[in-house]
């Protein structure tokens, strides 16, 4: 077991109508002028933004407002929030919707105070050392950003899609009502569901066996997820099963399944470069590529894939070798993103052959040129993820 370090600072109101105690957390946590950041127009139309901004007024908060976040969130949509920080005197960051416009805010933050280019911090050519408070009313559960130190951007400049991270990010508080989720349509409800299983499967996947808490607690977000994630795509307004979810979306990136092992991250390193060149959606995304991921790694620890499947996928392994085992939790994992309508393989998830070009491009892109390795079960290299992107073709 190794040692580690667990911080998960964030206040949580979670529950019906929780969006209504907006301003007084707010105020709670110091903000008095607040950029109010989100997405497209569903949380207009649906009159979200209407209550948030009424319980921000009702607190007598200030604010002004910047939609259009979009998937994959944009560093152009960034600059536009930093410099209206700048004009308008703001001093709180509000997130309406889901990981995009969370990790857009993240990225405002970091960018507010930082003499430079926000988008050098996502190049690692600098460190933001004065960060702006968040909080977020989330409406779609996958990316765990709501809990996470993490943010993801993309430069729509040579489709370079980068991560940056700091404690800093960890949101004063999140809301989280499980009604705002029932409009989600099945894609994205499916996409964020593979997203937030993949931030387990990350941590779990490692050559690290002797946690067994961390792994039981792994195990059992995974096996919620699955059951709970078929529920809702066949019952929407199921209130349990999108609560299940809203909340497994959160505990799989708090770090909480990561407690005393090594995360190895390589499929979302690899996934990025996907919707960095193809504008994908990252879940379907990830299950496009973990399948081949899985196999070109498991030999590293063979003995944790048959856990797996016994464990999670509920394969019966009496009778199988290791090896076999393995293999037939791959394949169950496959089956179930098939079954939620997710790709397993780069061609259903672009629409088309990718071209021998197209990989190159994508596994210099990660290595950034073979200069920088990904993973901790199998350290890749740049030859390592071509070979990994061609088996997913």
């Amino acid at each position: 077991m190794k040692d580690f370090k667990y911080y998960a600072p964030t206040w949580v109101e979670f529950g019906r109508n929780a969006e209504e105690k907006v301003g007084a957390l707010v105020k709670r946590f110091g903000g008095t002028r607040v950029l109010l950041h989100y997405g497209g127009q569903s949380a207009v139309r649906s009159g979200l933004i209407d209550r948030v901004e009424n319980s921000l007024k009702e607190a007598g908060i200030a604010y002004v407002k910047l939609g259009g976040v979009v998937p994959n969130p944009r560093v152009s949509m960034v600059r536009r929030g930093i410099a209206l920080c700048k004009q308008e005197n703001i001093d709180f960051l509000l997130a309406v919707g889901g990981g995009s416009v969370i990790d857009s805010c993240k990225a405002i933050s970091a960018g507010r105070y930082y003499q430079g280019d926000v988008w050098d911090l996502y190049l690692r050519r600098g460190e933001a050392t004065r960060f702006m408070p968040l909080g977020c009313v989330l409406t779609i559960p996958a990316a765990g950003s709501e809990m996470s130190d993490g943010s993801v951007i993309t430069n729509e400049e040579g489709n370079l899609k980068k991560d940056y991270g700091s404690d800093e990010f960890r949101c004063k508080f999140a809301v989280m009502n499980p009604e705002l989720t029932y409009t989600l349509p099945a894609w994205q409800t499916a996409c964020g569901v593979t997203d937030m299983m993949m931030h387990t499967m990350e941590r779990y996947f490692s050559k690290d066996d002797d946690m067994e808490v961390t792994d039981a607690v792994a195990e059992a977000i995974l096996r919620t997820c699955m059951t709970e994630g078929r529920k809702v795509l066949d019952h929407p307004t199921d209130y349990n099963s999108r609560a299940q979810i809203m909340w497994a979306g959160s505990l799989a990136h708090n770090d909480l399944t990561g407690c005393g092992t090594s995360g190895d991250w390589a499929t979302h390193c690899l996934e990025h470069e996907l919707s960095g060149m193809f504008d994908v959606s990252h879940g379907a995304g990830l299950a496009a590529i973990w399948g081949s991921w899985a196999r070109y790694t498991r030999g590293e620890n063979m003995s944790r894939f048959a856990r797996f499947a016994h464990n999670v996928m509920g394969v019966d392994t009496s009778g199988m070798s290791t090896e076999e085992a393995a293999e037939a939790g791959i394949q169950a994992m496959e089956r179930f993103y098939t079954s939620i309508g997710m790709p397993t393989n780069l061609h259903d998830l672009v629409g088309r052959d990718v071209t021998d070009a197209e990989i190159e491009e994508m596994a210099d892109k990660c290595s950034d040129g073979d200069t920088k390795t990904v993973g901790v079960l199998r350290v890749l290299h740049r030859a390592d993820m071509a070979a990994i992107y061609r088996n997913a073709r």
